[in-house]
């Protein structure tokens, strides 16, 4: 059958709204076992209209119809959706080259790069510098989040609203970060620790 010019226009414009195009996958997989469009249909509960749609990339198919297709057709779903497998970014921060922040001597040296590639702010993380007989400043009214941290060399003193805790090397913390906290170096060597915030703040150099 020879489509008119705006029958052809109708036909390119419904590809163009299909995202994913299952149908050639489908129908070639029904095609190999010898189903018919009717076959197929019944046992999946959906038209015959509809299953020659979608084979032919006309329509894209809500997902429990899919499910029903593929289940009658028994494909397996990463053989549907292979092509569409997201490619997901690994970031690697070398022990040179990390981005630092400083506040007064304390440095700040980010671990990660806390926007993710979709653009939305998920977590913070340093690895920490504090200096002996110094403190940090930035929790010093608290803020809204998470924070967990570990001392990885030194001794440190953590004072979070009001209260006063010992922090050995190995040792873990995590508190609310809405109190007032500071953590200050009561060692005789800098103290290294790795300090993570969630939701990232992207806290301003003072």
């Amino acid at each position: 059958m020879i489509l008119s010019p705006e029958q052809n226009e109708d036909t390119d414009e419904k590809q163009k709204k299909v995202p994913y195009h299952f149908g050639e996958k489908l129908r070639q997989v029904r095609e190999n076992k010898g189903y018919t469009l009717k076959v197929v249909a019944q046992k999946a509960g959906v038209s015959e209209s509809l299953v020659s749609q979608i084979e032919r990339n006309h329509v894209s198919p809500a997902i429990d119809t899919l499910l029903a297709l593929a289940d009658v057709l028994d494909i397996n779903l990463e053989f549907l959706f292979e092509e569409y497998r997201k490619v997901r970014p690994v970031t690697i921060i070398h022990a040179g080259e990390r981005p630092s922040q400083h506040e007064d001597e304390i440095v700040y040296e980010e671990l990660a790069n806390p926007t993710n590639p979709q653009g939305e702010i998920s977590f913070e993380s340093y690895m920490l510098k504090i200096p002996a007989n110094t403190h940090t400043h930035r929790g010093s009214y608290g803020h809204m989040g998470q924070e967990f941290g570990i001392i990885l060399k030194g001794r440190a003193k953590l004072i979070y609203d009001d209260k006063e805790y010992i922090l050995e090397e190995g040792d873990s913390v995590s508190y609310s970060a809405a109190s007032p906290h500071t953590v200050e170096n009561i060692g005789e060597c800098e103290l290294n620790a790795i300090w993570v915030l969630s939701p990232a703040q992207r806290f301003t150099n003072k």
